[in-house]
């Protein structure tokens, strides 16, 4: 009877934690569509350049920004979806959940909500957690590539940790160069070069938002590289182990009569 709840019980655990992915893509997507119908609202009404008396004021570049970040965000959204009916990767419900929380961190709060210039550090805490994000994530893939038995071969825990760390990093790259190209392109802040009213940043600290960005990129997929090489260390072990018991089990001479070891 408990063999039989056991499958049922992990379906409706499965149901439920798809619900909440569901639920949250859901109210992501509804947010990003009502912002952008927000932004182009806005995009009219503002002026090109802040006006002297509230430097401050968004003007259209900012709003055209958002509307980059949010049109960007409602196509992004679907490539895990993507990726599961095209190619068969199996992406766990959890990382989706992380996805679409930082879809919506970084882009409805960090740029619609402006939490860049209004929270202290909201930038590096997401990029932090964007590194963990995708260190976890190239965890998962490898992990899922190595238990496929057409692949005629096993990869270490430590190549798994440097693939997902390296996987990371590379996702970290590839979005600063997104970002450099469209602020060269679209004349945009991404990179935070200039201050909310307009003041460029020169020096030194002109390069600190980029080096920061990759630096708590490293840092967080190398958090979460090292307790994954850890866990999957102990995890084979722990299967080496039992299958050893098994095998010695199996190999135990049996009176068979009696169903005993011979001794």
């Amino acid at each position: 009877m408990t063999a039989n709840k056991h499958p049922k019980t992990i379906r409706t655990k499965e149901d439920r934690s798809r619900l909440r992915r569901n639920i949250i893509g859901a109210i992501l997507l509804f947010t990003l569509l009502g912002s952008i119908v927000f932004v182009v609202v806005n995009i009219f009404t503002a002026p090109s350049a802040p006006p002297a008396d509230d430097p401050y004021a968004k003007v259209k570049s900012d709003y055209t920004l958002m509307l980059v970040q949010c049109i960007l965000a409602c196509v992004v959204m679907f490539i895990p979806t993507i990726l599961h009916k095209k190619w068969s990767v199996e992406i766990p419900n959890y990382m989706y959940i992380m996805y679409y929380v930082f879809l919506y961190c970084a882009v409805y709060l960090g740029e619609v909500r402006s939490f860049y210039y209004t929270v202290a550090r909201w930038d590096v805490m997401l990029h932090t957690f964007s590194g963990a994000m995708l260190g976890a994530l190239g965890f998962s893939l490898v992990s899922l590539l190595n238990e496929d038995k057409r692949v005629p071969m096993e990869m270490s825990p430590f190549f798994i940790a440097l693939f997902a760390f390296c996987f990371a990093l590379a996702c970290g790259v590839v979005w600063e160069i997104y970002e450099f190209t469209l602020d060269g392109i679209m004349q945009l802040n991404m990179q935070k070069y200039a201050l909310q009213d307009g003041t460029l940043i020169v020096g030194r600290a002109a390069l600190l938002d980029t080096m920061e960005d990759l630096i708590v990129d490293t840092l967080g997929a190398l958090a979460v590289c090292v307790v994954g090489y850890i866990s999957l260390k102990k995890s084979r072990a722990r299967k080496k182990k039992a299958e050893a018991e098994e095998k010695n089990e199996r190999d135990l001479p049996l009176d068979e009569g009696r169903g005993t070891v011979v001794n």
